[in-house]
């Protein structure tokens, strides 16, 4: 089931979300994807190296757990987090109603449009310290998958200009989610893992992987504001 052929009516909160090509044009999951690409192995998803892609690995600072994945490319950033879900429904629709709920009480505003891969937020979100009326503007978007659900946080140029978007999103597509056979309780993230030969020190790159500069400073903004797991709105 997806959002692409969208209805008047309002969508139940479990329903699947995402594109209609979603199992040919990605996100993927790891029963889709090509075995013998090249990809960053990072335990819950799986990044395709391009040129001037730089990753960060988002720690939480007590657990050192990464708990987010945090891509560079073309101007925009766009932090991905893999989460459990039902074999046979979906997140998307119901997260979505709790980021906008989030961001309101942040004393920001969302507006919901259709997007690449099905409704989408574009959420105005207060910077804490800054004059009165100073606002960041951050696009949330998800799909729901096989006994997943990858949820992505665009800012920069990807959020704003058509054309930025388009990159960004290409590089979500790309995306390969890594659910395994382990059980996991809806919602629950999905171990994500440092790759061999990067360390945990800031800044530091992982020169073993071609198009991509691996880093994994502590979690702060938007990771730190996720929490331990439930797929909650991060603050921008």
């Amino acid at each position: 089931m997806s959002d692409t052929n969208m209805s008047d009516g309002p969508l139940p909160d479990d329903e699947k979300s995402a594109p209609e090509d979603r199992e040919t044009a990605g996100p993927l999951d790891e029963s889709e994807a090509n075995a013998v690409r090249p990809y960053v192995d990072l335990g819950g998803v799986k990044i395709v190296p391009r040129p001037d892609l730089q990753l960060r690995l988002e720690v939480e600072e007590g657990s050192k757990r990464v708990i987010a994945v945090g891509i560079d490319y073309a101007g925009s950033t766009l932090q991905v987090q893999p989460f459990a879900a039902p074999r046979s429904s979906g997140l998307w629709h119901e997260v979505r109603g709790q980021i906008t709920e989030q961001i309101k009480k942040q004393g920001g505003e969302t507006t919901e449009r259709a997007g690449a891969f099905g409704l989408e937020l574009i959420a105005r979100i207060p910077v804490a310290g800054a004059a009165e009326g100073t606002t960041r503007v951050a696009r949330f978007i998800g799909v729901d998958g096989p006994r997943w659900f990858l949820r992505g946080v665009v800012a920069g140029q990807g959020a704003i200009d058509a054309a930025a978007a388009e990159q960004i999103d290409e590089v979500f597509r790309s995306i390969v989610v890594v659910r395994g056979q382990t059980p996991m309780p809806p919602r629950d993230l999905i171990p994500l893992t440092i790759p061999a030969g990067a360390t945990q020190t800031a800044a530091t790159p992982n020169s073993a992987v071609p198009g991509a500069a691996v880093t994994a400073p502590p979690a702060t903004g938007a990771a730190a504001a996720m929490g331990a797991s439930a797929p909650a709105a991060p603050t921008v």
